[in-house]
C-alpha cells in the first residue's frame, strides 16, 4: 500500500474523519494554490526531469514552505525518485505527500506532540506573541478545550499594556467558564501572574494559563518583561513553566518565520500556536517553522469556533494539502 492509500484509509476511519474534515476545510486556501499547482505542474511534465523539480521548487516557495525547508525537501525528493527508479511524474505526488511528514518529523516517531501537561500537579503554561496574532483568543480556546478535558484552568490576565487586553480575556473566561487573576491597566505583569500562581494553587487548580504583553517600547524591553514573568514561575514553582506556547499568524508567512527565531532566542519556546491556517494560501509555514527552528507546531487554527483550534498532526496536515487529489483517485 502506498503512502497515498494509507493517508486517505487512515482518515476514513470514523474516529478520525472529524479531525481530517476540519483539516480538510480549514486548508482550502492553501490546497487551492498548492495542489491546483501541483496538479498543473504534472499535466505539463511527462517526465521527471530537472525542470520539473525547478518549477515545483517554485510552487513549494510561493506556499511559503521556506527557501532552506524547499531545498532539503527538494534533494530528497531527487534521491527518492532516482532510487525507486521513477520516469513518470504522476507518481511523484506519492513521494511529495510522503516527505513533507517526513520533513516535518524529521528522525521523531511520528506521534502528535501534546502539551506537557503534569498529573496531579499545577501545570504551567505561559503563552508569548505579538499583539494582533490571535493570543488571546487562543489562550480562551485552550481554556475551554482544558475545561472540556475535566480540568480546572485559572487564567493569568499578564498582558497589562494592551487597551482592552484585560477584559478580552475576562470575555474568553466567561465563555470557557474559568477564572480569570488580573490587576488594573498598566500593573506590573510579574505581580499579575505571581497572584495568578497563588490563586491556582489555593484553589487546587490542574492548569494556569498566563497571558503575556505583545508589545512594549522595543523588542528588548518586551523580551526583559518576559525574562522577568519567567524568573517569577520558576521561582513559585520549581520546573515551570511547562510548556512555552509562541502564537503565529499563519497569514504573515516568512514574518512569521522571523518572529518565531526573535522569541525563541529569548524564551525557551517549547511550542507553536499557529492561528489563521485557515484564512491563508500559504499554510507552508507550517513545515518551515518545524524544519527550520525544530519547534514543534502544537495546535493550528482552522476556523473562528470555539474548538476551531485543533492539536497540530501532520498527516492530517498534509491530508489537507491533498484531499482533492485523494478523493478523485478513489471516485
Amino acid at each position: 500500500m502506498g503512502f497515498m492509500d494509507s493517508l486517505k484509509k487512515k482518515f476514513k476511519q470514523s474516529d478520525t474523519e472529524e479531525v481530517s474534515t476540519k483539516y480538510k476545510e480549514g486548508m482550502k486556501k492553501t490546497r487551492g494554490s498548492f495542489s491546483g499547482k501541483i496538479n498543473d505542474l504534472i499535466a505539463r511534465y511527462r517526465k521527471v526531469d530537472e525542470d520539473f523539480f525547478e518549477e515545483l521548487e517554485e510552487v513549494l516557495i510561493a506556499a511559503d514552505v521556506g527557501v532552506t525547508t524547499v531545498m532539503d525537501l527538494i534533494d530528497e525528493l531527487k534521491m527518492e525518485v532516482k532510487r525507486q527508479n521513477i520516469k513518470d511524474t504522476k507518481e511523484v505526488k506519492e513521494v511529495i505527500s510522503e516527505k513533507l511528514v517526513d520533513i516535518y518529523y524529521g528522525e521523531e516517531d511520528d506521534e502528535i506532540e501534546g502539551l506537557n501537561l503534569r498529573e496531579g500537579e499545577l501545570t504551567v503554561i505561559l503563552v508569548v506573541g505579538v499583539n494582533g496574532v490571535g493570543k488571546t483568543t487562543s489562550i480562551g480556546k485552550l481554556a475551554y478545550q482544558l475545561k472540556q478535558d475535566g480540568k480546572k484552568v485559572i487564567l493569568a490576565a499578564g498582558d497589562t499594556f494592551r487597551a482592552g487586553a484585560i477584559e478580552q480575556l475576562e470575555e474568553w473566561g466567561k465563555r470557557a467558564d474559568v477564572d480569570v487573576i488580573k490587576q488594573n491597566a498598566g500593573s506590573d505583569p510579574a505581580a499579575v501572574i505571581f497572584d495568578g500562581i497563588k490563586a491556582a494553587k489555593s484553589r487546587k487548580a490542574d492548569v494556569l494559563i498566563c497571558d503575556t504583553a505583545g508589545r512594549l517600547q522595543n523588542k528588548v524591553n518586551l523580551m526583559n518583561e518576559l525574562a522577568k514573568v519567567k524568573r517569577v514561575i520558576e521561582k513559585e514553582v520549581p520546573g515551570a513553566p511547562h510548556e512555552v506556547l509562541l502564537v503565529l499568524d499563519a497569514t504573515t508567512g516568512q514574518n512569521a518565520m522571523s518572529q518565531a527565531k526573535t522569541f525563541s532566542q529569548s524564551t525557551d519556546v517549547s511550542g507553536i500556536v499557529l492561528t489563521k491556517l485557515d484564512g491563508t494560501a500559504k499554510g507552508g509555514i507550517v513545515l518551515a517553522i518545524r524544519h527550520e527552528l525544530h519547534i514543534p507546531v502544537k495546535y493550528v487554527g482552522l476556523g473562528e469556533q470555539v474548538d476551531d483550534l485543533q492539536a497540530f498532526d501532520a498527516n492530517a496536515f498534509v491530508y489537507g494539502l491533498f484531499a482533492d487529489l485523494l478523493e478523485e483517485e478513489s471516485e
